[in-house]
């Protein structure tokens, strides 16, 4: 069995999985990352969404040895020193997430649009955010809360 490097959150991690494994259950299952959900196994739904060399990726869909020496940012490491990500720290106070399940793949989406957007619109996040999937906000205060995020990160 092939080994592959991972570098996720800034650390660095070898494992020994087959090569098509998906890069969500190395996470989950070999690497104790949980952050990162599973919701439907091909790549409809967001839940695993993080990122990949900046990019926002779906980890149900990537095998790992397309990954072998990226940099993997998952839910978990978007915090730092004790401090929430201004987007987290945006969910929070402009309550963007109901039962929580889909919330980690939605903010790593939404970090991904404000990176590359940095005053996205309404219409804009929507459209950013149709790949994720939401069964119980209905996105009002998800919209609020990457608008909240955009302009404190303009703020910097």
């Amino acid at each position: 069995m092939p080994k592959f490097t991972l570098h996720i959150n800034g650390k660095t991690h070898r494992v020994k999985v087959d090569g098509d494994m998906p890069l969500l259950w190395v996470l989950r299952d070999v690497l104790g990352y949980t952050g990162t959900k599973y919701g439907c196994g091909r790549g409809l739904c967001g839940a695993c969404t993080l990122h990949v060399d900046g990019d926002a990726t779906r980890a149900c869909m990537t095998a790992v040895d397309n990954v072998d020496g990226a940099e993997i940012t998952t839910i978990e490491g978007l915090a730092s020193d004790n401090e929430l990500h201004p987007m987290q720290e945006a969910f929070h106070l402009h309550h963007g997430l109901q039962c929580g399940f889909c919330t980690p793949g939605v903010i790593m989406s939404a970090v991904d649009l404000v990176d590359r957007n940095q005053n996205p619109s309404e219409a804009e996040i929507r459209e950013w955010l149709e790949g994720n999937i939401c069964r119980c906000t209905g996105y009002h205060n998800i919209v609020k809360a990457v608008k909240a995020a955009a302009e404190t990160t303009r703020g910097k």
